[in-house]
């Protein structure tokens, strides 16, 4: 298990929020923590401690007022740290080149994928076709219903007919470099880990998977550890010092629990 840590950005600041309250409308969102600190500051931190392999997400779309601020605030992030992170939120053929080349390692994508409730695979292939699946991670955050987590998009509002399980799993690994799975029911709670999905997670053995949500102490992280077979890197965000939380940035550092 490895940490992989996280920059999300709404409404032009880095924040930490409750997954499920995010808004369009209104550009809403129940916020734990807001930044005084830009984006920079943030993958310095990461940078100086060689902390690849995390995220920055927008959080706002396309139509927000906030938008190209939110945009300008991750492009300093990616500056900061060429190659050591990846990037999401309203990721496109038409707009992935420009972040692989401001730096992200990765561009992460959901919405672009998951169209009118299922996968358009036309448009996962002209993704492919763009960025190389070396660049590409998809983004499988999802919401249980129904005693099933199903895919949710457009910032986690909206939920798909794909189920998230071993076979989906299988079937879009050709595709990508890696799967991130937003808990989105937990996310921003620090209320314990999504257990029945992180041992759903942990069984499949391909690409790498980092899984968030819910990490509210070092237990916390133990009950990943097991339900996932030790087999799923973490991101966590409210929990940690850094962002108003109590798990000791310098502790999660260097996390690498075998």
């Amino acid at each position: 298990m490895r940490f992989r840590p996280c920059i999300d950005i709404h409404n032009g600041k880095v924040k930490q929020i409750v997954g499920g309250s995010l808004r369009d409308e209104g550009d809403l969102a129940k916020e734990n923590f807001v930044s005084g600190q830009d984006a920079s500051f943030y993958a310095d931190l990461y940078r100086q401690h060689d902390l690849r392999g995390g995220h920055v997400i927008l959080l706002n779309g396309k139509d927000s007022p906030y938008y190209e601020e939110t945009r300008r605030q991750a492009f300093l992030a990616l500056n900061r740290f060429p190659g050591g992170i990846q990037l999401g939120g309203g990721v496109c053929p038409e707009n992935a080149q420009e972040y692989l080349d401001a730096g992200a390692s990765h561009v992460i994508v959901t919405s672009y994928v998951f169209r009118n409730g299922q996968i358009a695979m036309d448009n996962l292939d002209k993704m492919v076709a763009e960025v190389g699946r070396e660049h590409l991670v998809l983004d499988l955050s999802c919401r249980k219903k129904e005693d099933r987590y199903y895919i949710v998009t457009d910032r986690w509002q909206r939920f798909t007919d794909v189920v998230v399980n071993r076979k989906i799993l299988e079937e879009l690994s050709s595709f990508c470099d890696e799967f991130l799975v937003h808990a989105v029911d937990v996310e921003g709670k620090a209320r314990g880990v999504e257990k029945e999905l992180a041992a759903m997670l942990g069984s499949y053995q391909g690409n790498a998977i980092t899984y968030a949500g819910g990490v509210g102490s070092m237990a916390d992280l133990e009950d990943l550890r097991l339900y996932g077979r030790n087999r799923l890197d973490v991101t966590v965000g409210s929990a940690l010092d850094i962002f108003g939380g109590t798990i000791p940035f310098a502790k999660m550092k260097d996390l690498n629990i075998l």
